[in-house]
C-alpha cells in the first residue's frame, strides 16, 4: 500500500503513545496512576446543561443533519456570547461550528495555505498543529523558544521570520503547553505586524475562559478593530469551557468568505458540527457565565499551588512557565530526551505526562503537566512524588 509519504515524517498522537507505555508499567510495586497528561477538566458538565440535553434526547429534531455551518440560532448565541466577553465580536455569517479546534485547524489551513506555503509558529507550538501542518505540506517556520519569556514571541523575532510564502501566524493564547498568556497589546501589534505584510493572525484560544478575570477583562480587543476579518482567524473550543471534551465542540470566526470556501471543505469532511454538540454550545452561552467564572477559579487556585510547590527546588525540575492547565517543566536529566525522562516519570513515581520533543524540535529538556484533570490535593502528592527521585 503506497501511503502518504508526508505522514511518515509526522510524529504519532503523543497522548496515544505516552498512554501506551501504561500497558507495560511493572506493577509488581504499583502506585495510584497521576495522570498528568491530558488536558480535561475532572468536573462534569453542569447540571442544567447536562438535563437540557436529556430533554433533547426525546426531540426527533436532534438526530438530524443542520446546516452545514451551524443553526443560526446557536451561532447568534455564540456570538452574543462574544459580545459579553470580548465587548465585540463576530456576526453569525462570520462563524462556522465545527467538530472541535482541530477541525477549525483544518479548516483554516486548506483555505489559506497550499502545500510548500509556510506559517510562523513561536515554540513550544501544540503538537496537534504540528501534525496537521505537517501532513498537508506547509511548513512550519519556528520561532525558538527562549525560557526567560517563557515562549512569549516577540515582534521583531517574528518579523524577521516573514517571507513572500508566509501565510499566517500562529499563537495559542493562553499557550498548550505552557500555559503563557500573550498580552492584549502585544496581540494589537501583532495584529498590525499582519496587517502589513498581508497575512493572517491565527489565535487558537481554547483555553481563553480560564484566564483570571475573563468575565470582565477581554483577552484582547481585536475584534473591535473594524476590518477585524481581513487579517485575523479565531480558533475557538468549548470542549475545556462547557467540560464537553467527548462532544468535540468548536467554531472557525474569521472573514465570512473565509467561512463560505470552508464550508466546501465542511460539507465533504464532517457536512456539520452533530446537533447535541450545538445544543449544549448553545445552552452554555445562554445560562453558564456564572459557573465558567466558578471553574476559573477553581482552575486558578490549583494554579497557585502548582507554582507554590515549584517555588522550593523539587530534586532540580524547574517551572519554567504555567497558567491555566498546564505546568512546562525542566527536567533535572541532562543528555536525557524528553521521552526517556517522561517514562522514567512513569516507571518510577507513576506520573505520566507529555515529553518536550513533542511540541517541537529542541525542547527534549521539557515536560508538560497537565493539573486541569486532578484535584489540588494530588498537586501536593506530585511534589512528593517528584522528591523521591
Amino acid at each position: 500500500m503506497n501511503i502518504n509519504h508526508r505522514l511518515k515524517e509526522v510524529q504519532p498522537p503523543p497522548i496515544t503513545e505516552v498512554k501506551s507505555w501504561v500497558g507495560g508499567r511493572d506493577v509488581s510495586n504499583q502506585q495510584p496512576l497521576l495522570d498528568l497528561c491530558q488536558a480535561v477538566p475532572n468536573y462534569p458538565p453542569a447540571p442544567g446543561l447536562i438535563g437540557h440535553l436529556h430533554r433533547a434526547l426525546d426531540d426527533p429534531a436532534t438526530y438530524r443533519y443542520s446546516p452545514d455551518e451551524g443553526l443560526l440560532d446557536v451561532r447568534s448565541d455564540l456570538c452574543n456570547w462574544y459580545q459579553r466577553h470580548y465587548h465585540s465580536g463576530p456576526h453569525p455569517d462570520q462563524v462556522c461550528l465545527t467538530i472541535g479546534a482541530s477541525q477549525v485547524f483544518w479548516l483554516a489551513m486548506l483555505c489559506l495555505c497550499q502545500p510548500g506555503d509556510e506559517v510562523i509558529v513561536p515554540l513550544p507550538a501544540y503538537f496537534d498543529h504540528l501534525m496537521a501542518l505537517q501532513s498537508y505540506g506547509v511548513k512550519p517556520t519556528y520561532i525558538p523558544f527562549d525560557p526567560i519569556t517563557g515562549g512569549l514571541p516577540t515582534l521583531t523575532a517574528i518579523e524577521q521570520k516573514i517571507t513572500p510564502r508566509t501565510r499566517a501566524l500562529l499563537l495559542v493564547s493562553p499557550s498548550n503547553p505552557t500555559g503563557a498568556i500573550i498580552p492584549s497589546p502585544q496581540l494589537e501589534q501583532l495584529f498590525d505586524l499582519a496587517q502589513a505584510h498581508s497575512i493572517v493572525l491565527m489565535i487558537d484560544e481554547t483555553y481563553n475562559s480560564f484566564i483570571s478575570d475573563f468575565r470582565n477583562s477581554p483577552p484582547h480587543r481585536l475584534f473591535a478593530r473594524r476590518t477585524w476579518h481581513n487579517h485575523f482567524v479565531h480558533i475557538a473550543s468549548f470542549g475545556k469551557t462547557f467540560a464537553l471534551t467527548g462532544l468535540r465542540c468548536g467554531a472557525l470566526i474569521g472573514a465570512a468568505e473565509l467561512i463560505e470556501q470552508g464550508l466546501k471543505i465542511q460539507d465533504s469532511m464532517a457536512v456539520c458540527q452533530p446537533r447535541p454538540a450545538q445544543l449544549a454550545l448553545q445552552y452554555g452561552c445562554c445560562h453558564l457565565d456564572g459557573w465558567i467564572a466558578e471553574k476559573t477559579q477553581q482552575m486558578q487556585e490549583r494554579h497557585t499551588v502548582v507554582t507554590d510547590c515549584f517555588g522550593a527546588d523539587i530534586k532540580g525540575f524547574e517551572l519554567t512557565a504555567s497558567g491555566s492547565f498546564f505546568a512546562w517543566i525542566k527536567h533535572p536529566w541532562v543528555g536525557m530526551s524528553g521521552r526517556q525522562a517522561a517514562r522514567n516519570l512513569l516507571d518510577r513515581a507513576g506520573i505520566i505526562c507529555l515529553p518536550g520533543e513533542a511540541f517541537g524540535p529542541g525542547l527534549e529538556p521539557y515536560l508538560r503537566l497537565a493539573f486541569g484533570n486532578i484535584e489540588t490535593d494530588q498537586i501536593s502528592e506530585l511534589t512528593q512524588r517528584l522528591e523521591t527521585l
